[in-house]
């Protein structure tokens, strides 16, 4: 890999995504999306802003992309609508956003000979765990209108490899977590009430599992599976195996900071009932038997930077604001 197009690269992974790839001296192009303050997401605060070419655009929009990509070797392909509750709202925008932007990155790539293709998905994809830990021939289940547009996409990353021979590969991470996270999700969630003084929380359903990651070490891993010619056509896991309910999570983060809470439960915040995903753990052998890749974090190790990371950037957050 020498020259790499990074979609998503204002986010949250893909700020991290960025960063790791400059690291290792590639040239990074960050396909942003269009706003009229031309603003980069998180890569404004990057140390590395000066060395990263940007590209603003709208991944709905095949000429953007197909611009953005010409003369690139790699693809990262992170841009998508991700937060669960608002795809209940508009189903439709996940369905253009998601499915028809990961058609743009297709189709492109097949009509510029990109090389080297790589989607994101989701465990999501999975539905609650029919087996533990979970493989990546595991049944796939869309629980929600996220996880069913995200469904579409790998199916459809898929076919262009079947069809047309397109080197993609199907990123599978289990849950993200890190700083620089959206508000949304449930570890910036606890941190940044408990932060703001709130000894009550307001939560949603705690008794689901989930395989928790440290961003650092899921970035290597979409890194270690670009670098694997191997894996072209494949679904790769990114996970630890290590599992924990949400309850236990927001005990341990309470401990890390110190503080002693109670929960409050807060009904908006709770998925329907047939679309919650009860289990997540992942089974990791496919990424680390075809890679050198190895989860390098545990839990507390990861929860304690990211704490550290929130307390100094609050001003980035409206911890005081549910956000779908």
């Amino acid at each position: 890999m020498k020259k790499v197009l990074i979609t998503g690269a204002g986010g949250f992974i893909g700020s991290h995504l960025v960063e790791e790839c400059i690291s290792r001296n590639f040239e990074v192009r960050a396909f942003v999306h269009y706003n009229s303050k031309n603003s980069w997401g998180w890569l404004e605060t990057l140390q590395c802003k000066n060395n990263i070419q940007v590209f603003t655009g709208d991944v709905r929009d095949y000429d953007s992309i197909s611009k953005a990509m010409k003369g690139c070797d790699t693809v990262f392909h992170l841009a998508a609508l991700i937060g669960i509750p608002y795809s209940y709202d508009s189903p439709l925008a996940y369905i253009r956003t998601n499915i028809e932007g990961t058609y743009n990155i297709l189709e492109a790539s097949r009509n510029l000979g990109i090389e080297n293709i790589n989607i994101t998905s989701t465990s999501e994809t999975y539905g609650s765990a029919q087996y533990i830990p979970i493989d990546e021939k595991h049944p796939i289940l869309g629980q929600s209108p996220y996880s069913a547009t995200k469904i579409a996409a790998d199916q459809l990353a898929i076919s262009y490899f079947r069809s047309f021979g397109l080197p993609v590969k199907i990123v599978r991470p289990f849950n993200t977590y890190g700083p620089r996270q959206s508000a949304r999700a449930i570890i910036p969630t606890i941190i940044s009430q408990i932060l703001n003084g709130v000894t009550e929380l307001k939560l949603g359903n705690l008794s689901p599992t989930r395989d928790l990651n440290y961003v650092k070490d899921t970035v290597k891993g979409f890194l270690a599976i670009a670098e694997n010619d191997t894996l072209n056509g494949e679904i790769v896991n990114i996970g630890s195996g290590i599992e924990i309910s949400m309850r236990d999570l927001v005990s341990l983060i309470a401990s890390i900071m110190g503080e002693r809470i109670t929960i409050k439960t807060d009904e908006l915040r709770i998925r329907p009932g047939k679309s919650e995903v009860e289990r997540l753990c992942c089974d990791n052998s496919k990424i680390t038997s075809a890679t050198n890749w190895n989860s390098k974090y545990n839990l507390q190790i990861g929860l304690t930077e990211t704490i550290e990371w929130f307390k100094q950037n609050m001003t980035n957050y409206k911890a005081y604001i549910y956000n779908v």
